[in-house]
């Protein structure tokens, strides 16, 4: 199949995700790339398409300030951590960052199906939010992807669901960020990736329009379970491929 029809199709998909549940864009653009690329690649164009659509929906709330003075020591985790772990997407070694990447996608899927939700007490956030950013970190700086475990940490503080959406958002942003420092830091992002980067937010941006208009048409829940299951399908394909 083309590469350019893959990416157009990766993108305009990975925004109908995004758009009916508010996540998933990276998610799905680093898991179907990775079929046809090396994640390092998938990455970089993942890159500009997660920045514009997540700081559409970082500026989407009212409570930003606020939000950013109680997690900012997770968001500094998830900065720092990112740097660092690009150095092992930079190396382009598809023989464990592929692997990695599908595990990381079936240990998201796994989890957000079976697992009960968490409820983290106000009095350990201090320690265990820059814990969970760098944690967060080295997993998107090695995989590219940027839930876990972020994702499920964020949904334990309790916060009012338009609080929660715009602090994915914030999570999200800085991740993205992080990760183009990092691969630029390490070397592993050229002007050839970034353009072609630039292309793909307009089919993003036209798969977040078509999700939005599905929304109010679907059932969010049971959209959300098959987005997880064909995320432990694409995954399971991913990890296997070390042992072919």
């Amino acid at each position: 199949m083309d590469t350019t029809f893959w990416i157009i199709a990766t993108f305009v998909l990975a925004g109908i995700v995004k758009g009916v549940s508010g996540m998933g864009l990276p998610t799905v653009a680093m898991g179907v790339l990775g079929l046809v690329m090396p994640p390092v690649a998938a990455a970089s164009l993942m890159l500009v398409p997660s920045f514009v659509t997540n700081v559409w929906q970082l500026w989407s709330g009212a409570h930003l300030a606020s939000l950013w003075r109680r997690l900012w020591l997770m968001m500094a985790g998830i900065f720092a951590g990112t740097v660092a772990g690009a150095a092992l997407l930079a190396d382009g070694q598809a023989g464990w960052t592929t692997p990695a990447l599908g595990a990381a996608l079936v240990v998201y899927a796994s989890y957000t199906l079976l697992a009960r939700p968490l409820h983290v007490p106000a009095r350990l956030e201090p320690w265990l939010s820059p814990l969970m950013g760098v944690a967060t970190g080295i997993i998107t700086g090695g995989t590219g992807v940027l839930v876990v475990p972020a994702v499920p940490y964020l949904q334990s503080l309790g916060l009012q669901r338009d609080d929660l959406v715009q602090a994915l958002g914030l999570s999200f942003t800085v991740s993205t960020v992080a990760l183009a420092a990092g691969l630029v830091w390490h070397g592993a992002f050229d002007a050839a990736r970034l353009g072609w980067s630039a292309v793909a937010v307009v089919p993003a941006l036209l798969g977040m329009w078509l999700g939005q208009m599905l929304r109010s048409r679907i059932s969010p829940p049971l959209f959300r379970r098959g987005f997880l299951l064909c995320l432990l399908v694409l995954g399971g394909e991913l990890l296997l491929r070390a042992w072919r």
